[in-house]
Formats: C-alpha cells, sequence, structure tokens
C-alpha cells in the first residue's frame, strides 16, 4: 500500500440519508433469518472452542483485514484473547510486520453477517469490539450495504461492553451514531491523534493529510 495519496472520499450525500431511520427502525423490529453460510458456521465452530476455554477477556476485531489492528490490539492487551475476522482469505494469510510478537490472536475468515449472529447466539462475553475503516459505500443507493443500514445492525449493538468504530468519513460515523441512537445507545464522535495508526488504511489516510474520525460507545 503506498501511503500519502489517498483520495477524500466523495459522495453524494451531503448529511444523513433520508432514508435512515426508515431502514434502521425496519431492521430493528425484523428477526434477520437469512440461514448462516456453512463455511462462517464451520470457522467459528473452530474458534468457539477456543473461547470456550479462555478466562480472560475476549476482543473482537471486525473486519481485520490483514490483521495489523488485531496484532497491535494483542500487544496492547496481553491479557486478552483477541479474535480478527475478515471475509478475504488473502488478505488474513498475508505476511506483515509484527512489531508486538504477541501470540494471544486468531485470524478467522467468516462472513460477519453470520459470524455476528452465532457470536450473539452463543452468548460471547467480548468485553471490546473494533470495527475499523470499513467499506464506506458512499454512494447514497448503497446505505444498506453499510453496516448501519444492513440487517445484521441490531447483533452489531448486541456484542460487547465497549464498540470503537473508526472511519475516515465523518459521515459514516455520524449515521451510525444516529442508528445507534434509535436503538437507546448512545455513543461519542471525537477526532484521532494515534501515534500508532492501528490499520494500514489509517496510516494512508493521516500521511495524506486526511482527518480520521472515531466513534466510541462505552457500555452497550
Amino acid at each position: 500500500m503506498s501511503f500519502g495519496d489517498s483520495k477524500a472520499i466523495v459522495s453524494n450525500q451531503d448529511g444523513l440519508h433520508e432514508h435512515l431511520d426508515e431502514v434502521v427502525r425496519k431492521h430493528l423490529s425484523h428477526e434477520f433469518l437469512k440461514p448462516i453460510s456453512d463455511h462462517t458456521q464451520q470457522a467459528f465452530d473452530q474458534v468457539h472452542q477456543q473461547v470456550a476455554k479462555f478466562a480472560g477477556n475476549i476482543i473482537l476485531d471486525s473486519c481485520c483485514g490483514v490483521g495489523q489492528s488485531t496484532r497491535i490490539l494483542a500487544g496492547r492487551y496481553p491479557d486478552a484473547l483477541v479474535i480478527g475476522v475478515d471475509k478475504s482469505l488473502h488478505r488474513i494469510k498475508r505476511n506483515v510486520e509484527d512489531a508486538t510478537e504477541a501470540e494471544n490472536f486468531i485470524l478467522v475468515r467468516a462472513d460477519l453477517n453470520d459470524f455476528y449472529r452465532l457470536v450473539v447466539q452463543h452468548q460471547w462475553n467480548v468485553s471490546e469490539h473494533y470495527l475499523l475503516y470499513p467499506n464506506p459505500w458512499p454512494k447514497a443507493k448503497h446505505l444498506q450495504r453499510r453496516w448501519h443500514g444492513s440487517a445484521v445492525f441490531p447483533y452489531i449493538l448486541q456484542i460487547g461492553n465497549a464498540l470503537t468504530l473508526r472511519s475516515n468519513w465523518l459521515l459514516y460515523l455520524q449515521e451510525f451514531q444516529r442508528a445507534a441512537e434509535l436503538a437507546g445507545k448512545k455513543g461519542s464522535i471525537s477526532q484521532i491523534n494515534d501515534n500508532q495508526p492501528l490499520t494500514p488504511f489509517e496510516a494512508k489516510y493521516q500521511a495524506s493529510g486526511q482527518s480520521c474520525w472515531q466513534l466510541k460507545f462505552e457500555r452497550l
């Protein structure tokens, strides 16, 4: 990934999506009935065995990409088990520099639309959930591809004692904040001033002079 040349997000939206509340309320009032994929069920079953035996804190790192954030979090929280999940096997298998030398993490290839539901079903005791730089889907017509516009959104809000999202598109976080508010959850947005970028994207955005933002829910 080259640094310092990242383009700012361009969208045909200039504010919260006009149908955001309608879409979120629909998902909050309807159960997500899509069948769980076999490959995600198998991946979950394997990691669940380790989670069930682990007595410490569980940290979930969603959309972990190459797993840099997973490794950094594992280094910061050596007594926790950090589970990074991404849909791309190519990304999680890619070799990345690991300055932490941490071993208390697992990288899992799975569809989060299914994985989230399994986490809730099996009542994982997740202390912190990180969702860092998800695909923003900036076109207005793609609202329901954003996590807060998706059918799995109610499950996301049931995972973790705390939830941290990061994005270089402030509107994404403002929409997520509003969607969570409709479910009775209060989060706060702040600008990131972190000397150690958690992800390669964060490093690239900062090197390009873009602002990065964080939405934090202290208690879900």
